[in-house]
């Protein structure tokens, strides 16, 4: 199977809120159209996609696997990292990954962050096998505006 990464495109909206809905990255309290839409007004946030041929679509590309980026001169962080469920192991959530660092690092971004929700150990021994390392940091939230 060959994956492309590319940046996000409008007609894309649908897919790739179906892709984060069956990976289990949705909220109730999170509307997901909000957040592609904050993502893309914000400039030096992306989205990336990527795309490959499927069985079920073999001769039309199909959204695969996405992730959210952001850089705000700190520290560069990705959100909704996503892949089909029934292509885990393609190497989909690798190349996601190694995209959104190298354009981290093309804008001088000296350090990659990310959040995973307490108890997702497969995500956590995801991130750890590509080098990423817990750090002893505590994260605090306050909603500003609710969705």
């Amino acid at each position: 199977m060959t994956v492309r990464i590319r940046d996000f495109e409008a007609g894309d909206t649908d897919a790739v809120i179906a892709l984060w809905q069956s990976c289990g990255l949705t909220r109730p309290w999170n509307d997901p159209r909000a957040d592609i839409s904050r993502c893309l007004e914000t400039e030096t946030s992306f989205l990336l996609v990527a795309e490959a041929a499927t069985e079920t679509a073999p001769g039309k590309p199909a959204v695969v696997g996405s992730v959210m980026v952001g850089y705000e001169g700190h520290r560069g962080w990705m959100y909704y990292l996503a892949s089909d469920p029934g292509l885990r192991g393609a190497g989909i959530g690798r190349a996601l990954v190694a995209e959104a660092e190298r354009r981290f690092e093309a804008v001088g971004c000296p350090k990659a962050m990310l959040m995973v929700r307490g108890g997702n150990e497969v995500a956590i021994g995801f991130y750890e096998a590509l080098g990423y390392a817990k750090e002893d940091v505590l994260v605090l939230g306050k909603r500003l505006i609710e969705d």
